[in-house]
């Protein structure tokens, strides 16, 4: 099992069973940003698709949502997404883990409401803000692990401690 980094990209993936929704973290782990969601044409080209994307974006970890039922016990596609999650690993050389997507395409549909999205392209967007809500919710639940001390060095560590701790 590979080591979990704590700087660099994340590319977090909402993995469905036509499309993958996709987004990118900023190197510091701050902000994500969704990316064009992927058609999927097979798993052996899917997956060369996601290689080719964490080395083009410089990408340290993989982040995949686990679909689980709403009582938490893993469901059909929980498995799938797993057997996918390892070929991945396996044929990026990145660490991957997984993050509970329970109501992420329900809050990313009530969201996208009212605006302006084609009807076509709706799907599209949803598993796209699925994957942005993932990993931005990943990225809010790191802050705590930061540390004033951790800015001991910086001058201005009460301003980035005080910045981030009101961002939860």
């Amino acid at each position: 099992m590979k080591m979990v980094t704590e700087t660099g990209r994340i590319l977090a993936l909402d993995l469905g069973k036509k499309r993958i929704g996709l987004a990118v973290s900023d190197e510091l782990r701050i902000a994500a940003r969704g990316l064009e969601t992927l058609d999927r044409k097979g798993r052996r080209h899917d997956i060369e698709m996601l290689r080719r994307l964490t080395v083009q974006l410089g990408v340290k970890q993989i982040l995949m949502g686990n679909p689980l039922h709403m009582s938490g016990e893993s469901s059909e596609q929980s498995e799938y997404t797993r057997e996918f999650a390892s070929e991945l690993e396996r044929k990026t050389g990145l660490p991957l883990f997984f993050r509970d997507e329970r109501l992420t395409s329900w809050e990313a549909e009530g969201k996208l409401r009212g605006r302006n999205v084609a009807p076509g392209d709706r799907r599209a967007a949803i598993d796209q803000f699925s994957a942005l809500i993932l990993l931005q919710d990943h990225l809010n639940s790191a802050v705590p692990a930061l540390l004033p001390e951790d800015f001991a060095q910086d001058s201005n560590a009460d301003q980035v401690w005080q910045g981030r701790r009101n961002r939860q």
